[in-house]
C-alpha cells in the first residue's frame, strides 16, 4: 500500500496481527486520548483470536499479567493489535501482545502498549481441555 505509514526508529512488531481498527470520539476520556480500558479490551479481542487458532476451538482469558501503557492513543490513529505465543501448557496458551498505532497526523508507526494475556482452552462442557499439539502451529 503506498504511503501506509513510515517506521519510528527501532524495534518491529512482534508476532502476527490479529486486528486493526481505528480509534474513534467514543473511546476518548476526558483529555481526548483513547481510554487504556478500550485498548485493553483490544489487545484481549486478538489474543483470544490467536488463542482460538493456537488451541483449534474455544478459549477464554484467565490472566492479564502485565500491561505497559507507553503512549497515547488519538481519535484517528490506526490501531494495529499483534499477538506472539509465548508458553504452550496442557491447557493454557500465554502470548505477548502489542499495539501499534499508524499516527493519524504523522502516519508514523509506534508501538503505545503491550501486555501479557493467559488464555484457557475449553471444551463442550466448558471445563478445560487440552490442547492439540497439532493445534498449536499456524
Amino acid at each position: 500500500m503506498k504511503n501506509a505509514g513510515k517506521e519510528a526508529p527501532g524495534e518491529q512488531p512482534r508476532g502476527d496481527l490479529f486486528i486493526q481498527t481505528a480509534a474513534m470520539p467514543a473511546d476518548t476520556n476526558p483529555n481526548g486520548d483513547i481510554f487504556g480500558g478500550w485498548l485493553l479490551s483490544q489487545m484481549d479481542i486478538a489474543g483470544g483470536i490467536a488463542a482460538r487458532i493456537h488451541s483449534g476451538g474455544r478459549t477464554v482469558t484467565i490472566a492479564v499479567e502485565s500491561m505497559t501503557f507507553k503512549k497515547p492513543v488519538q481519535v484517528g490513529d490506526v490501531v494495529s493489535c499483534y499477538a506472539e505465543i509465548e508458553r504452550v501448557g496442557k491447557t493454557s496458551m500465554t502470548f505477548l501482545i502489542e499495539v501499534w498505532t499508524l499516527r493519524v497526523d504523522s502516519f508514523v508507526r509506534e508501538k503505545v502498549t503491550e501486555g501479557v494475556f493467559t488464555y484457557v482452552a475449553i471444551g463442550p462442557d466448558g471445563r478445560p481441555r487440552e490442547i492439540e499439539q497439532e493445534s498449536t502451529n499456524t
